[in-house]
């Protein structure tokens, strides 16, 4: 069931970002020259990341999603996914990814546990692409995307951020692939999340206005959230393989539904990914803590989750850890 915080929300959803490496360097989230990363020792061990899973499924987590950075520039991602997945409660293993090692090492992942793929594309056109992410090919992404279709993961969800001026364009093209591929097509508002702060305020393209743009073309049927445990709101299409979903994070947030805690790849719990507030799980495990001193620690972030961001009031507040380093 999951423990339920002090608003009446019941926490199942563990995000974890395993790495603050990326082998892209998107404008909205990454400096030109990179990031200084962390040393291999500061980042929490596959062991230890394992060690943790086990004590939120006690606490009721059921569902894990793999974030990064890029979680598959990590080696050993395969290995890693085969021990959660025999985490007993852990029903449900996601990913979030670029797409570009998924031909790679999807099979194998499949394999070992994974269930579900978000893959972030935010444009179709192979320049526009380029710039966006610095140094990236949209094909590769692309095959990333057929890779796991063709593997059957389910449901295979594209994540566009939508970005005024730069491909807001493209809205009803995205759309268009949901009519060839059984895809699920989540537009997502611009957040300021660091590099992107203040240059975000004048780049959101609102959520109603992006359905606007596509109601005027198709009529939009309000279905069932698709599987996995995001907060879009989706519509079906007449005629199409897959859904549209819209996330809101600015002009409508959904913490009122908010199910997740965040674990950074340095072993920080944060119960809010807006809030500054987190608690280092990576101290006390390495100091010999028992695991229900550790189950504690869940509890207190549970306790500490706040009842909404404030994004949309003061943009980001958290600027020396933006959100390559906190996970996606």
């Amino acid at each position: 069931m999951g423990l339920e915080d002090g608003y009446f929300r019941t926490v199942n959803y563990l995000r974890i970002s395993i790495t603050d490496k990326c082998n892209l360097r998107c404008i909205y989230c990454m400096p030109a020259e990179g990031i200084k990363l962390k040393a291999h020792e500061e980042l929490l061990r596959f062991e230890e990341l394992t060690e943790l899973v086990k004590v939120a499924a006690e606490l009721g987590v059921t569902k894990v999603r793999l974030t990064g950075g890029e979680p598959l520039v990590r080696k050993n991602m395969v290995s890693f996914v085969e021990a959660i997945a025999q985490v007993p409660g852990i029903d449900d293993i996601a990913l979030t990814t670029n797409g570009v090692l998924l031909p790679k090492l999807g099979p194998a992942l499949k394999q070992a546990g994974l269930k579900r793929v978000n893959v972030s594309l935010d444009s179709l056109q192979p320049a526009r692409f380029r710039w966006i992410t610095r140094v990236g090919e949209w094909i590769d992404t692309w095959a990333g995307i057929e890779t796991a279709l063709e593997l059957g993961f389910d449901p295979v969800k594209i994540n566009m951020v939508v970005i005024r001026g730069v491909n807001d364009d493209e809205i009803l093209d995205f759309v268009d692939l949901t009519y060839r591929y059984p895809l699920h097509v989540r537009f997502i508002e611009f957040m300021p999340i660091g590099t992107s702060d203040g240059w975000a305020q004048k780049r959101l393209v609102p959520y109603a206005e992006i359905k606007e743009i596509i109601e005027k073309r198709v009529e939009l049927i309000p279905v069932k959230s698709v599987k996995g445990n995001g907060p879009a709101k989706y519509y079906q299409l007449p005629g199409t393989k897959g859904t549209v979903g819209f996330i809101s994070p600015i002009t409508n947030h959904f913490c009122q539904h908010c199910n997740r805690l965040r674990l950074t790849a340095e072993g920080k719990l944060r119960p809010c990914l807006h809030s500054s507030w987190e608690i280092d799980l990576k101290a006390s495990l390495r100091a010999g803590a028992s695991r229900e001193q550790l189950a504690e620690l869940f509890r207190e972030a549970i306790r500490r989750k706040p009842q909404h961001h404030t994004m949309s009031d003061d943009g980001w507040q958290d600027q020396p850890r933006m959100m390559y380093q906190i996970g996606g």
